[in-house]
């Protein structure tokens, strides 16, 4: 049975799908964003982050032969040597603080003009990014009665008015 075993299939073979993956996460290393259809840069997000996961785990391993294993298990998906090179070596250092969430897609609005796919741009978090603060959904206000609103008592008005042996803003002094 293939349960829970759904991936964007993408309409094309195993193999099609496993270099356009790898040649797309190679040319994000490389460049930091790049734009592509919506389905390929949703399938494109948890393929890269295992790949930087890889790299974080060598950047921590102790020992050379565990930053090595975890470094041809990334050749081995992206088989680009320069685009993990420049991971594993300069980029890494940009998630080391972050707990996942290594990157980010914005829909474009315009879709293609051949096909009409819908375009997408997906690109690396910066590392002091923090994004932001998602809500916790639609409040209803059905069966909830709103508090009233409490005003400000009169005297704290008051209060808050100028002195009247201050100049009003306006008039000229002299």
């Amino acid at each position: 049975m293939r349960h829970q075993k759904h991936h964007a299939s993408l309409g094309v073979t195993r193999e099609h799908r496993e270099a356009m993956l790898s040649n797309l996460a190679a040319s994000l290393i490389k460049h930091g964003r790049i734009q592509t259809t919506l389905s390929k840069a949703r399938a494109l997000r948890p393929f890269i982050e295992k790949i930087i996961t890889k790299a974080k785990r060598a950047a921590v391993a102790t020992d050379k032969s565990a930053s090595l294993h975890q470094r041809r298990l990334a050749l081995r998906d992206v088989r680009d040597e320069d685009a993990i090179t420049l991971l594993f070596n300069e980029k890494v250092s940009q998630f080391a603080n972050r707990a996942g969430g290594y990157t980010r897609i914005y829909k474009l609005g315009a879709r293609r003009v051949s096909d009409a796919a819908e375009l997408a741009l997906i690109e690396f978090v910066a590392a002091e990014d923090t994004g932001y603060k998602k809500s916790k959904g639609r409040k209803s206000a059905k069966g909830k009665k709103s508090a009233p609103k409490v005003e400000a008592p009169a005297e704290a008005a008051v209060e808050t008015e100028a002195a009247p042996d201050a100049p009003v803003e306006g008039e000229a002094q002299g």
